[in-house]
Formats: structure tokens, C-alpha cells, sequence
């Protein structure tokens, strides 16, 4: 995906189809839940489903419980290359997937541990806020110093 930045500004403000079409082809990010005055982060894959919600698979544990106390959660994706980077933020819903047609519906986006371990727990997460930047690299500008300013 090519993004183009208006009048050479480093930085774009990234609209939701933007967002979108670099949250389908990532594979990686990081999960905030928060429990009482606790914050936790958890590096997750996950796939971006057509309904524009993400999920992920898990184990039974940390992640599982604290989602089971507080559904609101925090994700973010980005990415680094040579010349550009992004990153995303996801402020959403987490839901555990129960219901047979949910799972089956997650398991159709071919979302794979990549530890072999059994993590047979989908959790969809539903976005009601999104945001992005898109950067490009280059020099750092220099300073104009106004009249009056000293060098240093």
C-alpha cells in the first residue's frame, strides 16, 4: 500500500480504510487490558476480519482472565521499514468466542499459533476508536533561530 503524504509533510494522519488495509496485511501487535490500577501488554498475532474486527487466538491464562474482568482493551500494530513506518492504535471491545458459527467463522481466517502450543480460544475485538500515523523518514529539519536567539 502506497501512501501518499501532501506537500511533502513527514507525517500522515491515516483515514479508516487506510488504517484497515495495513491492519489486513499485518500479522503482529501488542494487546493492553487493564484491571484495577494494573496495566498489562501481550504480544499477540491476529488476523483483520472482513467485518473490520480483529481476533486473536489464546491459552487459557492471564490474557483470558483479565479479559474475563475488563473487556475494554488497547491494540496496536506498526511497522518499520527502510524509508517509512506506521502504527496503528485500536481502542475496542474484547469478546471470547462461544458460540459454534463465531469459531468457526475465526477459524476460517487461518490464524495459527506460532509457538506449538494449543490455543484453542478465539477473542474478537470489536474497535470503537481508531487511529494511525504513517511516517517518512529523512533529515531532521533545522531550526530557524528568530532575531535576538543565541546559538548554542
Amino acid at each position: 500500500m502506497i501512501l501518499e503524504h501532501a506537500d511533502g509533510e513527514p507525517i500522515l494522519t491515516l483515514n479508516p480504510d487506510q488504517i484497515w488495509g495495513l491492519l489486513e496485511r499485518g500479522r503482529f501487535g501488542r494487546l493492553v487490558v487493564v484491571v484495577g490500577q494494573r496495566a498489562d501488554i501481550f504480544p499477540i498475532n491476529y488476523a483483520a476480519a472482513p467485518d473490520r474486527t480483529l481476533v486473536f487466538r489464546t491459552a487459557p491464562g492471564t490474557k483470558l482472565a483479565k479479559l474475563a474482568i475488563n473487556e475494554t482493551v488497547l491494540f496496536e500494530a506498526d511497522h518499520i521499514s527502510v524509508d517509512t513506518a506506521w502504527s496503528v492504535t485500536v481502542r475496542g471491545q474484547a469478546q471470547w468466542l462461544q458460540r459454534t458459527e463465531e469459531i468457526e467463522e475465526a477459524e476460517r481466517l487461518e490464524l495459527r499459533p506460532w509457538a506449538p502450543s494449543v490455543k484453542d480460544n478465539y477473542v474478537r475485538v470489536t474497535p470503537t476508536e481508531i487511529s494511525g500515523r504513517h511516517f517518512q523518514f529523512g533529515p531532521h529539519p533545522e531550526r530557524e533561530l528568530g532575531e535576538g536567539s543565541e546559538a548554542g
